[in-house]
């Protein structure tokens, strides 16, 4: 059995409990644990996406410190130039 829908994003940027309810409540409980198991991988590939972002941004930009002293010596610099 499939359920493409579940296997596209949604609709919604925040999906709830209530975007699955009918897909949760009107099937056998062995469906039920494949729709979570589908949506538990989801949400593994949203998280791995997520942490490759901020490894390449932390990697591009610099971390919280190195960021906070490049606004601190800009600053600085528009100062003298006052």
């Amino acid at each position: 059995m499939n359920f493409p829908s579940l296997t596209r994003p949604t609709r919604s940027p925040y999906p709830t409990y209530e975007t699955y309810r009918t897909y949760i409540e009107t099937r056998p409980p062995e469906i039920v644990a494949n729709i979570i198991i589908c949506l538990i991988h989801q949400t593994n590939y949203l998280l791995d996406q997520l942490l490759r972002t901020l490894e390449r941004e932390f990697l591009e930009k610099g971390g919280l410190r190195e960021n906070m002293f490049r606004a601190r010596v800009a600053r600085r610099e528009q100062g003298k130039k006052r």
